[in-house]
């Protein structure tokens, strides 16, 4: 998959930017199919624990980056200093920052975000078993090899579900109060290719927003990382009328010109859920 940032435009009077060719990328086979291979591989070679995306932007260290620059400004809580200063600066419930990956692969973004010292509940979901197999023999590896040196294992309450986000109901617990921080690292990007079609006859990630929204808390965060579509595209899909996302911010990459233009192999946008919304 190869993408740029704001190198192409959306024609005018398109309410969104134009699809994505359906590739095997978007299929359920491809995926079970490459989780398989990593399942055995780690197998083989435990530290070997697969594929990590967009590793050569970058993206998961500059994900984790803009999120500590968050909890610098009291926005997010990481709980990594055992405690506060500020009794102001806790959230509402008192609790640290949580997460839901979605799309998880092999869970290394969650894995990076308790390395790295953030206490909160995670929750990775992907609609493979073979993700989610794999996800968690990693989590039971790293558990053994940190267990005899760490109070608290890295890895440990990390938890790994099996989920169909477009196909089925989220769980209940999911939906009580929702998570501060939900992440997406390449998953709209392979829903993009995928050439099923919904009731409404529309391609199947036209909905996807509908169904990561109710998963935010009123005012958390949504953070998309991808390499198919630019930041204006994303904005198109994730920001519209009656929606209850709006635009944040923009994670920095190193940029290059290309037609007199500047632009980025890989873009990473957060959304926030709008404060006052109610689903």
């Amino acid at each position: 998959m190869t993408a740029t940032d704001d190198l192409t435009t959306t024609a005018p009077g398109d309410a969104h930017p134009a699809h994505l060719d359906p590739s095997d990328l978007g299929t359920k086979a491809y995926w079970d199919a490459c989780y398989d291979r990593e399942i055995a591989n780690h197998a083989e070679r435990p530290s070997d624990e697969g594929t990590v995306w967009f590793a050569d932007a970058g993206a998961e260290e500059r994900m984790l980056a803009y999120l500590d620059d968050l909890a610098d400004d009291w926005r997010l809580v990481k709980g990594d200093d055992g405690g506060f200063e500020d009794e102001g600066a806790r959230q509402a419930e008192g609790d640290c920052t949580s997460f839901c990956d979605l799309g998880t692969g092999n869970g290394h973004l969650l894995f990076a975000l308790r390395d790295d010292g953030w206490r909160g509940r995670m929750v990775g979901v992907d609609y493979s078993a073979r993700s989610v197999e794999l996800a968690r023999r990693i989590a039971v590896e790293r558990n053994r090899k940190d267990g005899d040196d760490e109070e608290q294992p890295a890895a440990a309450d990390v938890h790994f579900e099996e989920w169909d986000i477009l196909g089925e109901e989220p769980r209940e617990e999911w939906l009580q109060g929702g998570f501060d921080v939900v992440l997406d690292k390449g998953t709209f990007d392979a829903i993009s290719l995928s050439a099923e079609t919904d009731a409404q006859g529309r391609r199947v990630f036209e909905g996807y927003r509908e169904k990561v929204e109710p998963l935010i808390k009123p005012g958390g965060l949504l953070l998309v990382t991808s390499c198919n579509w630019t930041a204006d595209e994303l904005k198109a899909w994730f920001v519209v009328d009656g929606g209850l996302l709006e635009y944040e911010d923009k994670i920095k990459y190193p940029s290059f010109m290309f037609g007199g233009r500047s632009g980025s192999k890989v873009c990473t946008l957060c959304f926030k859920k709008k404060s006052n919304a109610t689903a």
